[in-house]
C-alpha cells in the first residue's frame, strides 16, 4: 500500500529537480532546439530530457507503475496480478507525466510553464503534484488529503498553504478558455465559447497551460477552466488538485469519469453547470 502523503512530498521534490533543470536551459535555450511535432504544437530537448529526469527518478520511488508521458520515453507497462484473487487483474498503477507543459510558453519567455505529474490507478487520481517553474510554486495534493501550494520563502524555508477554491457566481467569474492545438475542430467552439461568456462573465484569459489553468482555479485565482483535444498528461494532476480544493471537474458531456478523455471542465462548483450549459449548445458545431 502506497502511503500517498509521502509519496507526494517525494514527487514534490522530482518536479523541483526537474524545474531547474527546465529553469537552466532555458537561460542558453534556442530556438534552433525547436521540433514541431503538429502544427504549433512544439517539442524540445528540453521537454525529453525533463521527461528522462522524471521517469528514472520516479522508478526509484514506486518501481512496481507504469508511465503514461507525454514524449513517450517510457512504457506504460502490463497490467498487475493480485495473487490473493486468483491471479485476477487489477487496476494498472500509472505515473502520468507532462514534462513540460506550456511548451510554446517556455520558447517565448512567457509565463507560465510547469512540470505536471499523477499518479493513476485505474480511473483513480491518487496523487497529483504540478510545479510551477516561473513562480517557483508547487501545488500538490493526494487522494482525501486536501490540495495545497508551497512556496519557498527564503534558502531555507518555505510555506505551505491550503488551497480553496472561489465562491464566485458566473456574472463576476474569472474564465479561462484555453486554445488547443487543434484549431480546424475547435475554432466553431470557442468562437461560440467567447460570443456567450465575453461582456457576460467578469472576464475571459487563455494562460497557455492546462495543468496551471488547473492548479489556479484550486487556488481561487480563476473561477473555471474548460478546453478540448488534451491528453491526459496535460489535466491529470490538476484535476486532482481542483477537486481536493472542493471544486468540480467533468467531461465536457458533464460526466466525472473523465480521466480516460480528452476534455475537461473545472470549476469552483458554483459555475458548473453555466459552463456545461453554454459547452452543450456547441455540439453540432464541431466538425
Amino acid at each position: 500500500m502506497v502511503d500517498l502523503e509521502k509519496c507526494t512530498l517525494a514527487v514534490c521534490e522530482i518536479a523541483r529537480r526537474a524545474g531547474a533543470y527546465i529553469r537552466g536551459e532555458r537561460e542558453k535555450f534556442s530556438l534552433e532546439s525547436v521540433e514541431r511535432k503538429h502544427a504549433h504544437d512544439y517539442v524540445s530537448y528540453v521537454d525529453k530530457g525533463s521527461e528522462r529526469l522524471i521517469v528514472s527518478a520516479l522508478r526509484e520511488l514506486l518501481p512496481e507503475a507504469g508511465f503514461i508521458t507525454e514524449e513517450g520515453t517510457a512504457d506504460q507497462g502490463d497490467r498487475s496480478l493480485d495473487p490473493e484473487r486468483n491471479q485476477e487483474p487489477v487496476p494498472l498503477i500509472r505515473w502520468v507525466v507532462d514534462p513540460l507543459d506550456g511548451t510554446t510558453n517556455f520558447i517565448h519567455r512567457y509565463a507560465p510553464y510547469a512540470v505536471s505529474i499523477a499518479l493513476l490507478q485505474g480511473k483513480e487520481i491518487l496523487i497529483g503534484v504540478v510545479y510551477e517553474i516561473c513562480a517557483d510554486e508547487c501545488f500538490y495534493a493526494w487522494k482525501g488529503g486536501g490540495a495545497y501550494l508551497e512556496v519557498k520563502s527564503g534558502e531555507v524555508k518555505s510555506e505551505k498553504i491550503r488551497l480553496h477554491v472561489s465562491a464566485q457566481k458566473i456574472q463576476d467569474a474569472l474564465l479561462c478558455l484555453q486554445l488547443p492545438y487543434n484549431s480546424d475542430a475547435y475554432k466553431p467552439v470557442i468562437k461560440h465559447l467567447i460570443d456567450r461568456f465575453y461582456g457576460n462573465v467578469g472576464s475571459i484569459r487563455a494562460c497557455g497551460s492546462a495543468a496551471m489553468a488547473l492548479c489556479q482555479v484550486a487556488a481561487g485565482r480563476l473561477d473555471g477552466y474548460a478546453e478540448q483535444y488534451i491528453g491526459q498528461w496535460d489535466y491529470m494532476a490538476g484535476s486532482l488538485i481542483v477537486m481536493e480544493a472542493g471544486g468540480m471537474v467533468t467531461d465536457y458531456d458533464g460526466s466525472t469519469d473523465f480521466t480516460q478523455g480528452n476534455s475537461v471542465v473545472a470549476t469552483n462548483g458554483v459555475i458548473q453547470q453555466d459552463l456545461l450549459k453554454v459547452i452543450g449548445e456547441t455540439k453540432n458545431k464541431q466538425i
